[in-house]
């Protein structure tokens, strides 16, 4: 009797200590549910031009990105999810050609322009010239 009242009040220690830890977890830890709504706290400079340049460009790539159905074609869910990816990213670059100060950056812009913009074209047409079935 008494072995089986301390395994029991162990038992119950473990799970006490194990939702604790899983309930402190839930709290403590920062949460990353994708990309939902993008936006990532307040700033000091929420009134900043380019917020509202970036908030634009994303929450456009999300609408689209959400647009898109799902065919059970993962090569063509694939490119139509990637296309408006690749188009937020080109119209994210280009808010920071627009705002961004550092050369570097915005010669990393240019390339992921350059880049993306080649990317989108090609996805685009692999999309025409192949059909919609699985």
């Amino acid at each position: 009797m008494k072995s089986t009242r301390n395994l029991l009040r162990a038992v119950l220690a473990v799970i006490t200590v194990s939702f604790s830890v899983s309930g402190f977890a839930q709290t403590a830890a920062p949460s990353h549910d994708g990309m939902s709504g993008m936006k990532h706290g307040t700033t000091a400079h929420a009134d900043a031009p380019s917020n509202a340049a970036f908030e634009a460009a994303d929450e456009s790539m999300m609408s689209r990105m959400s647009d898109v159905q799902y065919t059970g074609n993962a090569d063509r869910d694939f490119v139509a999810h990637m296309i408006p990816h690749h188009e937020g990213a080109v119209e994210m670059a280009k808010v920071e050609l627009k705002y961004g100060k550092d050369a570097k950056l915005r010669e990393l812009a240019k390339d992921i322009i350059a880049a993306q913009e080649k990317e989108i074209a090609f996805m685009k047409q692999w999309l025409a010239t192949h059909p919609a079935h699985k």
